[in-house]
């Protein structure tokens, strides 16, 4: 697995946020059965350039926590079936990793978040690490169903790693 992480931003993190991206990343795509090495992009960003962003891709003139960049197209969330079918586009050349697309988080909203959740900043920085890879696996959250499919995904994924409130 090849996580790319930028950091454009200064990290104020009290834990070693590229080594917990890394495990988190790979603890999700494992749990849901991801079938290939992955290739993510993790870009850790300010509130300006989140925004910036979110108003280019999103028509939201806002700054948000995540953003996630999907590059793979499935069937149904979490059904990787037709990847195979599909390599070319799909994989990197080069490593035969598949492309899962790219995450940017903003650093000043998980320190935000978790102060207004009343929990820590590695919590919040896990939690939306592993939201945003469920979107990079086909899940969203358009209805209350999917709402809860992800939310009840994102807790198992986080008890089992023991990151909890």
């Amino acid at each position: 697995m090849t996580v790319t992480i930028e950091a454009e931003t200064t990290l104020p993190f009290d834990f070693d946020c590229f080594s917990l991206a890394r495990e988190v990343i790979a603890y999700a795509l494992a749990q849901e059965g991801f079938p290939y090495e992955a290739e993510v992009g993790l870009c850790l960003t300010d509130n300006a350039s989140i925004q910036r962003i979110n108003r280019e891709y999103r028509d939201l003139d806002r700054p948000t926590d995540v953003l996630s960049f999907p590059m793979l197209q499935y069937p149904s969330p979490g059904d990787f079936s037709v990847l195979a079918e599909e390599m070319e586009g799909n994989f990197n050349p080069d490593t035969e990793e598949a492309l899962l697309g790219d995450i940017i988080l903003s650093v000043p909203k998980v320190l935000e978040q978790a102060n207004a959740y009343g929990h820590s900043a590695r919590r919040e920085y896990a939690f939306l690490i592993v939201h945003s890879v469920l979107h990079l696996l086909g899940y969203d959250h358009m209805t209350p169903e999917d709402a809860a499919c992800m939310e009840q995904k994102q807790e198992a994924i986080l008890t089992a790693m023991h990151i909890v409130r």
